[in-house]
């Protein structure tokens, strides 16, 4: 099972993300190079990118099991202010340049969200933005996530992401599929398999290279994205399970974005990290009912 979760890019950057992945039993793993909610960025440290590159070897990590998730200011459906879609264009260039130094080969975007244009304008101005950034000239490939139609988001439906791949004029993109933000867009994990069907019939299966795998916490066809710790929303254990294990899927890594636990009930700030008991669950097969009691156990 290639698996792993979201890990901090901090002070010694990569380095710590692979070392935070290997403490979580995990074989892949996410990073943003920055905060996602801004633009400050520090500049790659070459020496931690070797250390690093040593350390993966060590541990049967392999780069293309390490995956970037672009920020989230990154808006190419909105144009409403020029310069801020402009913004989003060379943001996301940089942002693409700073995966290539440091060799990874897939970067996570949300398509956007339309705001005030049509959801048809803003799946014009996606692939517009798109277009413009001059794709034949990078190794790193955008993976089109899908939404859970939050709002005015796009790429909620297979084919929104169909008709912005078919904009494009590289062909040399991909998708990453979110079992929580398809299950809130309508789409049934608990059958998984007729989904994928669909998805190879109307996109390919080739282009998936990345599963986020969240739990969640409203009904099928809710549009509110949000995530819940595997087996305790409304996808359910068993479901998670068998598209983890999907054999067509095999070679995709499998992503955690699941939330922090608190320290109590009651406590609102999110405190540890549950992905080295979640892996080990979905690794094991088997759910543990005392996964939120166990985690604040062990980081007591």
């Amino acid at each position: 099972m290639i698996i792993g979760s979201h890990t901090h890019f901090g002070k010694d950057q990569i380095l710590g993300s692979v070392k935070e992945a290997i403490s979580y039993g995990a074989n892949a793993l996410m990073i943003y190079t920055g905060a996602p909610q801004n633009t400050f960025r520090s500049n790659i440290i070459l020496e931690y990118l070797e250390d690093a590159k040593k350390l993966m070897k060590e541990n049967d990590i392999k780069m293309e099991n390490v995956i970037c998730h672009a920020p989230y200011i990154i808006n190419l459906a909105n144009k409403e202010r020029i310069e801020a879609w402009n913004f989003s264009i060379s943001f996301l260039k940089s942002e693409i340049n700073r995966c290539e130094m440091l060799g990874i080969k897939y970067i996570v975007l949300h398509p956007g969200s339309a705001v005030k244009h049509t959801k048809e304008e803003g799946i014009n101005n996606i692939i517009e933005a798109l277009n413009c950034l001059d794709l034949d000239d990078h190794k790193c490939m955008i993976l089109l996530e899908t939404m859970a139609g939050k709002g005015s988001e796009c790429g909620a439906s297979i084919e929104e992401i169909k008709t912005i791949l078919d904009g494009v004029n590289n062909q040399n993109m991909g998708v990453c599929l979110d079992t929580c933000h398809l299950n809130d867009a309508g789409y049934d994990m608990n059958k998984f398999d007729e989904f994928l069907d669909m998805f190879d019939k109307i996109i390919g299966l080739n282009r998936v290279k990345c599963l986020h795998i969240n739990d969640s916490k409203n009904s099928l066809f809710s549009h509110k994205d949000r995530h819940a710790n595997i087996g305790y929303g409304t996808i359910g254990f068993e479901a998670i399970l068998k598209v983890v294990n999907c054999d067509r899927l095999k070679e995709v890594p499998k992503i955690l974005e699941t939330p922090y636990i608190s320290k109590e009930d009651n406590e609102k700030e999110q405190l540890y990290p549950p992905y080295k008991f979640e892996i080990e669950m979905l690794k094991k097969g088997q759910f543990n009912p005392h996964l939120i009691e166990d985690i604040r156990e062990f980081y007591k």
